[in-house]
């Protein structure tokens, strides 16, 4: 049975399609991966690429997309709608089979060491974390792209691997190993992100609200929609559907109508499982009830 390591790296460019087919190319053209999706938002200015294959090749893979992206992308001259604080701004790894956590850490600590030689400050996160503080994104990330300068001169934010400086072109780089994440977006018909901004903060769990989600409201300029955009970090202990429940009932009591939903990056069939029992009320439901889970090596 071969190993299966997924990679979902962030890159905060999203609006540039000469850019984005680029970083796809030098990811593409790595032999032995199968890569899943390339999901690109204008909006957020970022796009995620994910792939899976064998470790070393998920590795190689990891390089080919994040040396090209660091030589394409200027943060200096980077606006979007999402958190982000590096030309590669994240790069998560995660076992999918047969790929031990400490095998998986090597992997990402490879990968960091690697954009640390081409001058990028990189920081450890999740399961390869070398610090209790910095195993959360959101506090590594705090401030985001702008704070960075004042962040290097503080002993606290000594990099992982790459400069102790502020490096305005890549800004700084997070990477490590978690559990896999889904990355879930409700959009809102209207365009008051205030309306986002109550709904969001009574989603996430840091303010009360659902256990393993964070969220954030963001604006959709082009679509004049207001986005709940979230990210649920267990799946089991919190799924979709119980998510998507909450936002609806929370926009219903401000009056406000659900456009539609995103999922970014790939979904675990698990997930889906916790899907149809809760929205089918399909009673003793498992996975291995869909056909072409049969047909997997």
């Amino acid at each position: 049975m071969k190993k299966i390591l997924l990679c979902e790296l962030n890159v905060s460019e999203g609006a540039d399609e000469d850019k984005i087919g680029r970083i796809t190319a030098a990811l593409s053209g790595t032999p032995n991966i199968a890569v899943i999706e390339v999901n690109s938002d204008k909006d957020h200015n970022r796009s995620v690429f994910s792939w899976i294959g064998e470790p070393e090749d998920v590795l190689a893979g990891a390089k080919n997309a994040a040396g090209r992206a660091v030589e394409l992308i200027d943060m200096s001259l980077h606006h979007g709608s999402h958190p982000r604080m590096g030309a590669v701004d994240v790069a998560p790894f995660v076992p999918i089979r047969g790929v031990g956590k400490d095998e998986a850490i090597e992997v990402s600590r490879a990968f960091g060491k690697f954009l640390g030689g081409l001058g990028v400050p990189v920081y450890y996160y999740e399961d390869a974390a070398t610090r209790p503080e910095r195993q959360n994104l959101v506090d590594i990330r705090k401030g985001q792209y702008e704070a960075l300068p004042e962040k290097m001169k503080d002993a606290a934010w000594v990099p992982d691997e790459g400069p102790f400086q502020f490096v305005p072109k890549c800004g700084a780089t997070v990477t490590g190993v978690r559990f896999p994440l889904i990355a879930y977006n409700v959009n809102l018909r209207t365009n008051d992100l205030s309306v986002g901004k109550e709904i969001a903060k009574r989603m996430r769990h840091s303010s009360g609200g659902l256990r393993c989600c964070r969220a954030i409201a963001l604006m959709l300029e082009e679509r004049g929609m207001v986005q709940v955009s979230m990210n649920l970090t267990n799946f089991e202990k919190t799924p979709i559907p119980v998510v998507f429940d909450l936002v609806k009932s929370l926009a219903d009591s401000y009056g406000v109508g659900i456009a539609d939903a995103e999922l970014v990056g790939p979904l675990p069939l698990a997930a889906v499982e916790e899907v149809v029992r809760h929205c089918l009320r399909v009673r003793n439901f498992t996975i291995e009830q869909i056909v072409e889970t049969h047909l997997l090596g």
